[in-house]
C-alpha cells in the first residue's frame, strides 16, 4: 500500500531526460501504487489544451496507460501550467483537483495544495496570480492564437526570472502566519505541497497539537517524490 506524490517537473521539449524519468517511473513505481497525485507544475509552460507539444503528448500517454492499469491519477494545477483544461485530463485519463484538496489518506486527513498561495510575502506575485487565475483572464488568454499565447508565456516566465533576480529568497518561501492559518482553516495537522522547490519537512504544533507540513522538491537534477504507507512518510529523491 503506497500512495504517490510528485511536484514541479517542469517538462519542456528541451528537457527530453525529465520526461524520460518520468516515463520510467509511470512504467515502474507508480503502476505498483494505489494512487498518483501531482501537485502542479507538471509542465514548465502550458499554451492551452489545443496546443500539444512533444512532452505533453509522450505524458498523456504515459498516464493514461497507468490510469489504465488501475492506478487513480490526480492533477493539481501550479503556477505554470493553470491553463490545463479537461480535454487534456480527459486524455491523460487524470482528476483534476481544486487549489486546496483534503483527502483521506490511509485514515488521516491531509491537504494537499501546489503551495505558491503560502507565499504571502511575494506580493506582486500574488497580484499577478490573482489576475491570471481569473476566468476572464484564461478565456481572454486562449481565445488569442498558439502564437500569441507562446509570446505571453515566455514574457511572463522572463519577468518572473527577473522578480526573482530582484528580490530576497526569503519573500519566495511560505510565509510562517499563512501556513498557520491554512492548517487551521481546513482543520488538518499534515499538510504537503511543493513550489518552492525546497524539499524538506518541517515540524510545527497547530493549537497544541503536532502538526506537519512536507515540501516536496523538483525535477531539475533529479526526481522526488514522496511515499506515503500507513503511518509512513519518505520523501526522498532518486
Amino acid at each position: 500500500m503506497t500512495t504517490l506524490f510528485i511536484s514541479d517537473l517542469h517538462l519542456d521539449d528541451r528537457r527530453p531526460e525529465t520526461t524520460a524519468l518520468l516515463t520510467e517511473f509511470l512504467q515502474d513505481e507508480a503502476v505498483k501504487a494505489d494512487a498518483l497525485y501531482i501537485l502542479g507544475d507538471l509542465f514548465e509552460f502550458w499554451l492551452g489544451d489545443d496546443v500539444p507539444s512533444k512532452c505533453s503528448t509522450e505524458v498523456a500517454g504515459g498516464l493514461s496507460q497507468l490510469a489504465k492499469s488501475g492506478v487513480p491519477c490526480y492533477f493539481m494545477h501550479g503556477n505554470r501550467d493553470f491553463l490545463l483544461q479537461q480535454d487534456y485530463a480527459k486524455l491523460a485519463g487524470v482528476e483534476l483537483l481544486p487549489e486546496e484538496q483534503v483527502i483521506d489518506l490511509y485514515g488521516e486527513r491531509v491537504l494537499l495544495m501546489h503551495g505558491d498561495s503560502l507565499c504571502t510575502d511575494d506580493i506582486a506575485y500574488q497580484q499577478m496570480r490573482a489576475v491570471v487565475r481569473t476566468a476572464a483572464w484564461q478565456q481572454d488568454t486562449l481565445s488569442k492564437t498558439p502564437q500569441e499565447r507562446l509570446q505571453m508565456a515566455l514574457q511572463l516566465r522572463e519577468a518572473s526570472a527577473d522578480h526573482k533576480g530582484n528580490e530576497a529568497m526569503s519573500i519566495m518561501d511560505v510565509n510562517q502566519d499563512e501556513v498557520m492559518r491554512t492548517f487551521e482553516r481546513h482543520n488538518v495537522l499534515r499538510m504537503i505541497h511543493g513550489h518552492t522547490h525546497r524539499p524538506a519537512t518541517h515540524d510545527l504544533e497547530i493549537n497544541g497539537k503536532n502538526a506537519q507540513r512536507i515540501v516536496l522538491g523538483d525535477w531539475y537534477t533529479q526526481g522526488s517524490v514522496l511515499r506515503v504507507k500507513p503511518g509512513s512518510y519518505d520523501l526522498s529523491s532518486f
